[in-house]
């Protein structure tokens, strides 16, 4: 699936117009989408010196921070959305950036690589960790510090009462809406305060 598709796919979830806050927003590559073919408005959050920089060559606001340190320079509802898009899976404070996310924005869109994939479960049942476009590391050398399902974000979100507002999987250039968990690589979810 290119990253072209996924952009796209996100980008339709997020209403013309919106202001929006993209927490590890990377080269701000989604956020000049939305700026530009969606009106939207508002910032990234990036660490990296170099996506700091791509983000403000493309003329995307950007501020350098460490979400680790949280959010708390922003205001219960400051954003109508705040984007997660392969940016859970590499945080150690994962549920409560994800609380975060539900309390600066009046909805979260977050999208993250789903594990239960079936070429994933394959992997695991000849022995070894999965290595797929999609999850492109070896055990050893990932960024990402945790895994996780389909199934597991929806306990996830339960538990922290956000409502799903929306959920499907990414594969192969479209969505799977019909058993994400096991027919899709990137599970996406759209979500507000319950």
């Amino acid at each position: 699936m290119s990253e072209r598709t996924v952009l796209h796919s996100i980008a339709r979830l997020v209403p013309t117009g919106a202001r929006v806050l993209d927490l590890g927003c990377g080269d701000g590559a989604l956020l000049d989408l939305l700026q530009r073919e969606r009106g939207c408005s508002g910032y990234g959050i990036e660490i990296d010196d170099d996506n700091v920089l791509a983000c403000a060559k493309r003329g995307v606001n950007v501020i350098q921070l460490n979400l680790e340190e949280g959010l708390s320079m922003f205001d219960e509802g400051s954003f109508d959305v705040v984007l997660q898009i392969d940016t859970l899976q590499h945080l150690r404070n994962a549920e409560t950036m994800l609380r975060e996310t539900a309390r600066v924005g009046k909805v979260g869109i977050v999208a993250f690589p789903n594990f239960a994939h079936w070429p994933n479960r394959l992997s695991v049942l000849r022995g070894r960790m999965p290595v797929t476009r999609r999850l492109p590391y070896q055990w050893y050398d990932t960024p990402n510090i945790r895994v996780g399902t389909f199934k597991d974000f929806e306990v996830l979100a339960t538990r922290n009462r956000l409502s799903i507002l929306d959920a499907f999987g990414l594969q192969g250039g479209g969505e799977r809406r019909f058993l994400p968990n096991l027919t899709a690589s990137t599970a996406v979810f759209k979500f507000e305060r319950g």
